[in-house]
């Protein structure tokens, strides 16, 4: 079973993803900020990271950097996903480290193809 981490600090996000995540098969796992989703990547693997950028503490743009610094975790795919839709917010997302970016509010359809492409379980 493929593991997830969500990271955002909105309860609902959060619920929302993991609703579609787990219908599909994901085991899910959260995180509320990047700070407590570096120290479960330290505890735990996972699959494929779901990172929202506005966060307390630590941003997504902060986790993603430390995330593709580490050697053990760089390789697991990012999605962004955030409310920011402006050109140079998804620069520097792929700058950070994310493989994909997507603008909330993001379809359950939307959301489950790019996982999966993510994950290598389908084809682009």
């Amino acid at each position: 079973m493929k593991r997830v981490l969500i990271v955002d600090d909105a309860a609902t996000v959060r619920m929302y993803y993991r609703l579609i995540l787990e219908e599909a098969g994901y085991l899910v796992v959260e995180a509320v900020n990047g700070v407590e989703a570096m120290e479960k990547s330290l505890r735990e693997s996972f699959d494929l990271y779901i990172v929202d950028i506005n966060m307390p503490k630590q941003d997504g743009y902060g986790f993603l950097r430390e995330l593709r610094g580490r050697d053990e975790l760089r390789q697991a795919p990012a999605l962004m996903v955030s409310t920011e839709a402006a050109d140079h917010d998804r620069k520097r997302a792929y700058a950070a480290g994310a493989n994909l970016y997507l603008v909330k509010p993001v379809k359950p359809q939307e959301l489950l193809v790019n996982c999966r492409l993510l994950l290598g379980e389908v084809r682009p």
